[in-house]
């Protein structure tokens, strides 16, 4: 079987050198100038973190990702999708002074700062995903889309949902609409929370197939009629319009996969995870936990999945930290994500991964000083 190379670096730097060099010697050691970057758009996949989190990558990483690009003749920019809980980030405007209290600003950044779907997170596209088990479409910010190349650039964790976050996860989860999340995280249909709900009737005007009514002056969704769209969603601007989060763990990391590959599929595509402050949930929370394992280094390569296998199982073979979360449980389960969320399992991820041709769960790691 054909293996997936993956490039790696550790944390360590001698004098005259920094972490940062390290990442552009792992980018162009992974051979990143193989994509041909000359006046082409490149979408910069990132998470800009949730106000109040602290575990998220500092935007000098994202930097040295842009000067390289640009370097190289592209056309960068840093890009996420809206959340579809209530956040800091659930519309563009929020979102980006989210991203800039962060730290995410241009200058900063060294290119521009777009959210991919627009200010209510309804500005997304339809692309079909011919080898999806669970959607045959997944909905996509338009941004991202538009795109020539996509470089996702991950902050590797875990995950309450889906036990750990990377690569799959940025792309996947993090760059569908809020439609998108939905279909992802849901296998029903929205409902109003009528304490929340002013009666102001702009919900009915985004739903084309005239599912909303107002009794009391409160909406009503006649799931009848509706087709689970999520344009309500997008349209309410007082988190009215909710969801079940009721799609199973494997529900979720099966459709999450099948959007990563919408994401990627037809153009070219680079990852780079970074396993630092490895925190045991997503960077969506206003906190986080202390880190479960020391950093371990950066990973890169062309194909998502064989990366994220290879920061797994670097992370299951670190020892926890002492007062994390990962060393009071001890050693119950199989490896330390599962120990950390027994609910899940993360195998689900990368094996559904590999069947759709995503990637290989097979890989060679070559390591870059």
């Amino acid at each position: 079987m054909d293996v997936s190379s993956v490039f790696f670096t550790n944390m360590r730097c001698h004098f005259g050198d920094s972490l940062l060099n390290k990442l552009d010697r792992l980018m162009t050691q992974t051979g990143i100038e193989k994509i041909d970057f000359k006046s082409k758009f490149c979408a910069i996949k990132i998470h800009f973190g949730e106000p109040g989190n602290l575990a998220f990558l500092r935007p000098n990483f994202a930097k040295t990702v842009a000067d390289r690009i640009k370097k190289l003749g592209g056309l960068p920019f840093l890009t996420d999708c809206g959340t579809l809980y209530v956040g800091r980030r659930t519309h563009a405007l929020a979102h980006l002074e989210a991203a800039f209290e962060n730290g995410f600003h241009p200058l900063a950044a060294g290119c521009q700062i777009l959210i991919a779907d627009g200010l209510k997170g309804s500005d997304d596209v339809e692309v079909p995903v011919p080898t999806g088990v669970v959607v045959k479409s997944a909905m996509i910010g338009r941004a991202i889309m538009d795109a020539d190349i996509v470089v996702s650039l991950n902050h590797f964790k875990g995950h309450e949902l889906t036990g750990f976050g990377g690569a799959i996860k940025n792309l996947g989860m993090g760059s569908g609409s809020r439609i998108g999340k939905m279909i992802m995280h849901n296998d029903g249909k929205p409902s109003v929370e009528k304490k929340k709900c002013l009666g102001c009737q702009t919900c009915a005007k985004f739903c084309a197939q005239s599912a909303i009514t107002f009794q009391d002056k409160k909406a009503l969704i006649d799931h009848a009629k509706c087709v689970g769209c999520g344009r309500c969603l997008g349209s309410c601007n007082y988190h009215a319009i909710s969801i079940a989060w009721d799609s199973s763990n494997s529900s979720l990391n099966y459709k999450m996969a099948e959007y990563a590959l919408a994401v990627v599929q037809g153009r070219p595509n680079f990852h780079i995870n970074v396993i630092n402050h490895v925190s045991p949930y997503c960077d969506c929370h206003q906190e986080n936990d202390a880190a479960v394992v020391p950093d371990l280094g950066i990973y890169a390569s062309y194909d998502p999945v064989a990366l994220d296998l290879a920061c797994i199982e670097a992370v299951n073979q670190a020892a926890p930290l002492t007062g994390s979360i990962l060393a009071e449980r001890g050693k119950d389960q199989a490896d330390h994500f599962t120990n950390i969320h027994p609910t899940t399992n993360w195998r689900d991820q990368i094996d559904h991964a590999v069947k759709i041709g995503l990637g290989r769960n097979k890989y060679k790691l070559i390591e870059v000083k």
